[in-house]
């Protein structure tokens, strides 16, 4: 078996491409949906059964780039060229979220985003160039591999090839028969 990160293309240095993303008055993602950026399929796939889901009605959500409708965080997600899930997962399996890499900067599976309670937590899966993380008031930081920060609504992730994920803030489940 070889190592799938084999083809992803190492980049000596990224600059900055974090810039402020406009809102959007788009609907939350259905599982089914695909995701259609300029130029560039991104599919979404998750696998539970109805039984599995959390009880809990209010989530964080994360859009890729301006032209997305939000991913909601009902499950963790996991983020890169062509992302896999972890041979053991708890709980729900995680939802696969495949963004386009032109450049092969984006590792297989770079990132996972998660939230747990009231945090949004933000990992680096091991990725080849690093993920770099903009909290609103400070400056770029770049994740080394395999590390994992709390996030708040307003933070900017570059995984590279201009895939910035922009953290939104916490939705109630309207599914759920709640009002916001």
């Amino acid at each position: 078996m070889s190592d799938d990160r084999d083809d992803t293309r190492l980049v000596a240095r990224r600059a900055a491409r974090i810039t402020a993303l406009a809102g959007s008055n788009a609907d939350d993602l259905d599982d089914s949906d695909t995701i259609i950026l300029p130029g560039a399929v991104l599919s979404v796939t998750i696998a539970h059964d109805a039984d599995d889901a959390p009880t809990r009605s209010e989530y964080y959500s994360y859009r890729i780039g301006d032209h997305v409708r939000p991913i909601s965080l009902e499950v963790p997600s996991y983020l890169g060229r062509r992302p896999t899930s972890p041979r053991v997962t708890r709980g729900v399996p995680p939802r696969l979220v495949r963004v386009a890499s032109p450049q092969k900067e984006v590792s297989a599976t770079h990132l996972e985003i998660q939230q747990l309670g009231s945090s949004v937590i933000v990992t680096d899966l091991r990725s080849t160039n690093g993920s770099i993380v903009m909290l609103p008031g400070s400056v770029p930081r770049k994740l080394r591999q395999g590390e994992s920060i709390v996030v708040s609504p307003g933070t900017l992730v570059d995984i590279g090839d201009e895939n910035i994920l922009q953290i939104l803030p916490m939705q109630r489940d309207l599914a759920a028969g709640r009002q916001p």
